[in-house]
């Protein structure tokens, strides 16, 4: 009676088809990248993109460095080209944004040329007094406590932070807007782009929701 001999492997023959992990930092590239398309809207989340192509390059490093350990080269590339192209894109139309953004006979004014050092006393600075009855450009947020769905009247602050965890804004932080009639703007977390007569009042307008008063008030007659 003959018995079958126990299947065998040479030791040349097991190494034939090695086993090679998947980079990690290739499949977190891509991740990353699909993150980073939120920059397209909130310039911020581009930093997710750089940090997607230092990985991918990483990545592309240590398969080429270890071939026989590591497999994924094609993620790592295809990581690296996207978010170089989310970076290259979203760079450049926020760059077209800026520069075409401001209507017209208007002027750009920034918030930071609103507010007060920290610890200072909060009056108008005298960026504002200067801007005083002229036509401007401003961007912000809405703060939530103006209300939900479409607003014709809310309190605009200058980063989300500020209306979201920042507690109640500092005076030289809120600009009460109003919009001309017939335009509107939806509560979100937004950055709105508004035109309109920017205007200082001399003694702080306390407004329901508000603990300390503001000095800025906005007529937009242009929500773009």
């Amino acid at each position: 009676m003959s018995t079958s001999a126990p299947l065998q492997m040479s030791t040349e023959e097991s190494f034939d088809f090695p086993y090679r992990a998947l980079s990690k930092s290739a499949v977190v590239s891509v991740g990353l990248g699909v993150m980073g398309i939120a920059g397209l809207l909130l310039p911020p989340a581009l930093a997710f993109s750089v940090v997607g192509c230092v990985l991918a390059m990483w990545a592309v490093r240590s398969i080429r460095a270890y071939p026989e350990e590591f497999s994924g080269l094609a993620i790592a590339k295809f990581g690296l080209a996207f978010n170089v192209l989310l970076l290259v894109g979203g760079i450049g139309y926020h760059t077209y944004v800026y520069a075409t953004e401001v209507p017209e006979g208007y002027t750009r004014l920034e918030f930071y040329d609103l507010q007060q050092p920290e610890g200072a006393a909060q009056l108008p600075t005298e960026a504002a007094i200067a801007a005083n009855g002229k036509d401007v450009f401003i961007k912000g947020y809405v703060h939530p406590t103006s209300g939900g769905g479409k607003l014709r009247r809310f309190i605009l602050v200058p980063d989300a932070g500020t209306c979201c965890f920042g507690g109640q804004p500092k005076s030289s932080d809120m600009i009460d807007v109003t919009l001309a009639d017939g335009e509107t703007v939806k509560s979100n977390l937004l950055k709105k782009r508004l035109a309109g007569k920017f205007a200082v009042m001399g003694v702080g307008q306390t407004i329901d929701g508000f603990e300390n008063g503001i000095f800025y008030r906005f007529k937009v007659d242009q929500v773009r």
